[in-house]
């Protein structure tokens, strides 16, 4: 006769031994991950918005630029900034909330990647300013489509990169980031009389400074926004020094939606379309990596499924983003950072900085409030965010054997690859402005060279299952003998 379970005082069935099995079932809502569950309306807002203004600088950089190299007026610059940010939004909440199979549901924040700045001023000047919008938005179309429809085999690489390559690439994002942080410091645009002076840096500084006293001696929702509180007192102490200019405020309208097409139907050019596509395949690998990192961040490892859904997340965001005179949109690496700072992991807390982006679109007023941080401030707590990657990096790395002399060739070597354009950003100056967008971007070269490494070293003729010897490469001639586990891939 079978036998009837009972319950614990804990909620768990045990069987007439006392053993017991099952899992706790008392409330089905903290069975959630992290990652689904939500907060209380102020948390959410508030952490929602701390997300906001550490990649606020990031998606309104290049549409400043485009704008400037195209000649356009302030009114029109305002506009476009305006869509980037609306956009910015929309494929937020399409990475976070999802629909279908299209979202990786993570707390991932997406906005318009700056690789893509190098190829559109390369249209403009081609095409010239006239027709260089319509053509840009029509290549980006067109990268954007064919990206969709290749996400899930791209998505299939997963499988080539197990914590040697994770952790050299997450590593290399959060270093690649680095110098962002400290020209913001500096003041944000070298052409500046000011730039690098005491009062930039030093404005940083103390914006450091209170974001690491708040994570030091406050505990809970406090140290939780550390970022966010530092950032306003950042810019509150700025005021007297003189850095902060509240003149977009100021002229800033309190309504504008980004009319479609507003610079012109589409047009198609091969030359623009070829070029686009390879910043496509760029952004996808960079996206890849980014969802990799922050799967490990958010203990919700990301496989093939979730990466081909982010990808789908971040083309048809890409897609939709011209008719609403908006740039080609991917992950924002940064905002890991923050996640892994908070370990606050709830993707709802994201969804709602993908709103208030949404708003900050529709209502410029909005957004020039942001935008009133000054960029020295914004540089202090970047070194916090963005050390904080390559520090969940590092932990990614650990979880790699590292005491196989392989895996340390392949760390060293794609960590020395991908600090190339920030060590020595004109080494590829002699090579075709077509090879250096991919060359230029120091995650996607390191990110190649490390899944290409791990393929030679631990994969291909590694038929041998016997025992070898492993000489560490600090400790020439000295061997220790090392029996290879009979793994899967991602051991290696």
């Amino acid at each position: 006769m079978a036998k009837t379970p009972r319950f614990t005082k804990q909620g768990k069935t045990a069987d007439a031994s006392g053993r017991e099995r099952g899992q706790d079932v008392r409330d089905p809502a903290q069975s959630k991950h992290p990652v689904d569950q939500g907060m209380p309306p102020l948390k959410l807002f508030t952490t929602g918005l701390q997300h906001v203004a550490a990649m606020y600088a990031g998606v309104v950089a290049p549409p400043l630029v485009i704008g400037a190299a195209v000649g356009l007026s302030p009114t029109e610059l305002t506009f476009l900034t305006g869509a980037s940010l609306f956009m910015a939004g929309i494929a937020t909440l399409l990475q976070t909330l999802g629909f279908w199979k299209i979202g990786a549901r993570l707390p991932f924040v997406n906005g318009v990647t700056f690789a893509t700045v190098a190829p559109m001023l390369a249209i403009n000047k081609s095409e010239g300013p006239a027709d260089a919008l319509p053509v840009i938005f029509g290549a980006t179309m067109v990268a954007a489509a064919l990206g969709f429809l290749v996400a899930p085999f791209f998505s299939k690489l997963v499988r080539f990169f197990p914590p040697v390559v994770t952790g050299s690439v997450i590593t290399l994002i959060g270093v690649s980031l680095m110098p962002v942080a400290f020209n913001w410091a500096q003041g944000g645009n070298p052409k500046d009389p000011h730039y690098g002076d005491f009062g930039n840096i030093g404005m940083a500084g103390a914006t450091l400074l209170v974001v690491l006293l708040l994570r030091r001696f406050t505990t809970g929702f406090l140290k939780q926004i550390a970022v966010l509180i530092g950032l306003v007192v950042g810019t509150l102490i700025a005021i007297p020094v003189g850095i902060t200019d509240f003149t977009a405020v100021k002229e800033a309208d309190i309504v504008g939606f980004p009319t479609p097409f507003h610079f012109g139907a589409p047009q198609f050019a091969i030359a623009a379309i070829v070029s686009m596509c390879v910043v496509m395949l760029v952004s996808m690998t960079e996206s890849t990596a980014d969802m990799l990192a922050l799967g490990e961040v958010v203990d919700r490892p990301s496989g093939e499924k979730t990466i081909a859904a982010g990808l789908r997340a971040d083309t048809l965001g890409s897609f939709v983003s011209p008719f609403f005179n908006g740039f080609m949109c991917s992950a924002f690496a940064q905002n890991i950072g923050l996640v892994a700072m908070t370990r606050i992991r709830s993707r709802f807390v994201v969804a709602t900085g993908g709103g208030i982006l949404i708003v900050m679109g529709l209502c410029p007023i909005a957004a020039s409030l942001v935008a009133a941080v000054p960029q020295p401030v914004l540089g202090g707590a970047g070194v916090v965010l963005f050390g904080s990657v390559a520090a969940s990096g590092i932990q990614t790395l650990l979880k790699a054997d590292l005491g196989k002399d392989n895996n340390v060739l392949i760390v060293g070597t794609a960590l020395a690859v991908g600090i190339i354009p920030i060590a020595a950003p004109d080494f590829y100056h002699a090579f075709p402005e077509s090879a250096k967008i991919i060359l230029d971007s120091g995650i996607s070269t390191g990110c190649v060279t490390a899944v290409v490494l791990n393929l030679v070293f631990n994969h291909l003729g590694r038929s041998r299952r016997d025992e070898e010897v492993v000489a560490h490469p600090m400790e020439p001639g000295e061997g220790i003998p090392h029996q290879r586990l009979a793994a899967s891939p991602a051991a290696d």
